[in-house]
């Protein structure tokens, strides 16, 4: 599976909803999403029968096949999904398939009944307790996925992983660069022996130490290190670094650097945005950056190792960045909501004979 390293774009912990299933009588349809593998346990009978962790619908008596409809909690490109029927041995679906949707704001689970539905995985024979991963090529954005089981049965998790295409008419004034919400992205790490370096990047405050990134103990004399890929073109104004939760395995020390190149490589030159500054554990620290250079992507580095809750890269994206942008995420919408927005925009046009009035307008310099 080449493409789970990528962001599970339908995560609760990113705010994914499973907005609605049309059955859920054995197991409710939000364990679908939830982080972390299903558990089990033979002894646990409910009024309704064995109780899974994980979507279960009853035995269908009439033709037809059973859904849910699951909100990403940041749109973007699918590249591929797992269909997880873990524990699911007797009463797994034979088959499944997924669909997807891009629709404006958060429509109502009728008005998603209602909206145009394109195949991204076709019907599909599955497994019974497996991981059933299947690649994505449709290169467009999503904003919402359907997983149809062919006839009924159970689900334990579902995983869409892809890359964030945040919405860019939402991203002018101060953001966080970093934040996988709005388009960061981590493209490397030194080691990710406890945890993902991707919960760096993740909304709010971490609830445990089990929610940020932690890596192994060194013993070589060297340092840990994790690069984020921006949400684009940005000059920082303010960082946090997060040590929440860490009290005796927190990083001692951190820098943080900046460059400004479209692929950073070892030949990349990057420079202070934090000097190297001593780290308490459990804190949250805040800095103002030495540097208001424009960067692509940053750096930051842990010595000798520990482990990290949050790290915010608060900025302004710059004014050419933010128009691309908003080029790019047309670029990728289906045809029916590019022509809805652009409508809106009041410009039936396509996308790439988008006045500059209008680009404007979508980027928030005119109201």
């Amino acid at each position: 599976m080449t493409f789970t390293h990528l962001p599970d774009l339908a995560s609760r912990a990113l705010a994914g909803s499973v907005v609605y299933a049309n059955d859920e009588l054995f197991a409710e349809r939000e364990n679908l999403i939830k982080p972390g593998p299903s558990v089990f346990s033979t002894e646990d009978f409910g009024h309704k029968g064995k109780v899974y962790d994980g979507w279960e619908t009853r035995r269908r008596r009439e033709p037809g096949n059973d859904h849910a409809i699951i909100r990403l909690g940041v749109p973007g490109v699918v590249r591929g999904v797992v269909i997880d029927t873990a524990w699911f041995r007797g009463n797994y679906p034979p088959y499944a398939s997924v669909e997807a949707t891009s629709v404006e704001g958060a429509p109502s689970p009728a008005e998603l009944e209602q909206a145009t539905w394109e195949t991204i995985v076709g019907r599909s024979a599955i497994e019974g307790d497996a991981e059933n991963a299947f690649e994505v090529t449709d290169p467009r954005r999503w904003t919402h996925v359907r997983l149809s089981i062919y006839p009924d049965g159970g689900v334990a998790r579902f995983r869409v992983y892809g890359e964030p295409v945040p919405d860019p008419r939402l991203l002018d004034g101060t953001i966080d660069l970093a934040a996988l919400e709005n388009g960061g992205s981590v493209i490397d790490c030194s080691n990710t022996f406890y945890s993902s370096p991707v919960q760096l990047l993740l909304p709010g405050r971490a609830a445990t130490m089990g929610d940020g990134w932690e890596n192994a103990r060194r013993r070589d004399g060297g340092n840990d290190h994790v690069s984020i890929r921006l949400a684009a073109r940005g000059r920082v104004r303010r960082v946090e670094i997060d040590t929440s939760y860490f009290v005796g395995n927190a990083a001692g020390w951190a820098t943080l650097r900046g460059t400004d190149s479209d692929r950073p490589g070892e030949d990349t030159e990057w420079f202070d945005l934090i000097p190297r500054t001593r780290l308490q554990p459990d804190t949250r620290h805040f800095f103002r950056p030495v540097s208001a250079a424009p960067v692509t992507h940053v750096r930051l580095d842990v010595f000798p190792d520990g482990g990290l809750a949050r790290l915010r890269v608060h900025g302004e994206l710059t004014a050419d960045a933010h128009r691309a942008a908003v080029l790019d995420w047309l670029a990728l919408l289906p045809a029916e909501h590019a022509v809805q927005v652009l409508g809106e925009a009041g410009v039936p046009r396509q996308p790439g004979e988008l006045p500059p009035a209008v680009l404007a307008a979508l980027m928030g310099e005119s109201r």
